[in-house]
């Protein structure tokens, strides 16, 4: 697989839509612009569930007219323009409502012998650390901590690229930017440098370094690993069972196929003790997690209290296109008036039968990469009773603005993604904050040491899980 390739498949598996402009336009009037973020504004409106959930109508009117006053050129790029409306919808503070990265454009810039800032970095406890270095510099090894590059505070760094980014909170902002990553962020707010002054701090004392810029195919994206690259995986660790089901979604036989074949192994091993490992898990349909929750679940369970969703003109017109209009939750859908909010139930999914369950111990891995589905099964396992969680808090709210919808922009054809549900956890709670784990084991940078699995498995052989 040649660089490209391999750079545009790690970008589609992230879930990046490459956004290409009507009729392949690399630029925009000012009217067509204007004319779109009216409907962006618009339709956010009309399809999310509860737009001024965590901002004010008041707050969002007066970005959008700062936004919309800042607007002189005659034309824009269609780069300009996604970062445009990135800042607005990130502005609504929920992370299932947004205006992705500029994937397309990136690509052409990376393809066309770009360069990239050679440092990858995360946020953890205020602190912005090397996760990984692609620079010659022994210094700046992984865990080094940054203070600022070209003089600016890397705090200050940091909160100019949040702008972009949709989420509740700024932990769930920082996970998003670790998928993302720094250098593509930071090439999307600062554009192309041939080198950087960085400030780090190391053995207690401040260092100054020039650090060259690396290509951003060759020195960047083919000596890394995305974080949510997510492959199903399972194996013993001597009398441990250990099962990654990969994300829930794709072909669903394939993963009942997969998920069946595992507990056929742990039940002839005999295996007392299961992992299961959703940390990494960019979430997906509860259709896929229900059926492996239903091994380990001792009682017919819902993946939720309560399902909300708000019916409009846009989602019916896309039920109509893409569903099955036989089924009742497209019905739901088409039998409900725009704007109208209304519950959706599920029926309660039925455990296996009890000579295929698993009836012992049961250990779940979260970091705050588990996203979306994968917190909301997270939390579900703990809410029953089901395992006990393991790791660090979730970036994404187990109670949550969700169900994403996604629809294009009539003029320039970028993509937007819009909350159309509202999902509250099986315990009933709707606070803003991801699932706590029962045993905190910190995940370190987010690097190739596994310091959540291996500390479990460290407990369990000392028998103190």
């Amino acid at each position: 697989m040649n660089a490209l390739k391999k750079l545009l498949f790690v970008l589609t598996v992230l879930g990046f839509q490459l956004a290409f402009s009507q009729g392949n336009r690399s630029s925009f009037c000012r009217d067509e612009v204007l004319k779109d973020f009216e409907y962006l504004y618009q339709s956010l409106e009309e399809t999310h569930y509860d737009l001024y959930a965590y901002t004010s109508k008041e707050e969002m009117q007066k970005h959008y007219d700062l936004l919309k006053k800042g607007i002189h050129q005659d034309s824009l790029s269609i780069q300009e323009i996604t970062t445009l409306f990135q800042t607005f919808t990130a502005k609504v503070n929920n992370g299932h409502t947004e205006v992705i990265f500029p994937v397309a454009q990136y690509l052409e810039y990376a393809e066309g012998g770009g360069t990239l800032f050679p440092l990858e970095l995360v946020i953890e406890d205020g602190k912005a650390l090397v996760r990984n270095n692609l620079t010659p510099l022994s210094e700046l090894q992984k865990g080094t901590e940054i203070l600022s590059i070209d003089g600016m505070p890397i705090m200050e760094v940091f909160q100019q690229l949040s702008a972009y980014i949709s989420a509740e909170r700024p932990y769930f902002k920082y996970t998003k930017a670790e998928i993302i990553s720094f250098p593509r962020l930071y090439w999307q707010e600062y554009g192309s440098k041939a080198r950087y002054e960085v400030v780090a701090k190391v053995n207690g004392e401040e260092i100054h370094k020039q650090i060259k810029a690396v290509p951003a195919i060759e020195g960047f994206e083919m000596k890394r690993w995305d974080i949510l690259i997510n492959a199903p995986k399972f194996k013993h660790y001597k009398k441990v069972a250990y099962l990654n089901p990969g994300d829930f979604g794709g072909d669903l036989n394939q993963f009942k196929s997969f998920i069946d074949s595992a507990f056929t192994q742990i039940r002839t091993k005999k295996s007392p003790t299961l992992i299961i490992d959703l940390r990494y898990n960019s979430g997906g349909d509860d259709i896929f997690s229900d059926y492996m929750v239903s091994y380990i679940a001792d009682k017919p369970f819902q993946w939720n209290s309560s399902f909300e969703l708000k019916s409009s003109a846009i989602l019916k017109k896309h039920v109509r296109e893409n569903s099955d209009l036989t089924t009742e939750y497209a019905k739901s859908i088409l039998g409900h008036k725009d704007g109208e909010r209304f519950l959706f139930q599920f029926e309660s999914y039925l455990p296996q039968p009890k000579n295929k369950r698993f009836t012992g111990n049961v250990y779940v891995l979260i970091n705050r990469q588990s996203h979306s589905q994968s917190a909301v099964t997270a939390a579900q396992i703990q809410d029953y009773g089901f395992g006990k969680m393991v790791g660090e808090e979730t970036g994404d709210s187990p109670s949550l603005y969700a169900s994403q919808l996604t629809y294009t922009l009539p003029i320039t054809g970028i993509p937007v993604k819009t909350a159309k549900g509202k999902i509250t956890r099986v315990n009933g709670s709707e606070a803003v904050q991801g699932v706590q784990p029962d045993i905190f084991i910190r995940d370190h940078l987010r690097d190739d040491k596994d310091e959540i699995l291996d500390g479990l498995l460290k407990r369990l052989e000392a028998g103190r899980p």
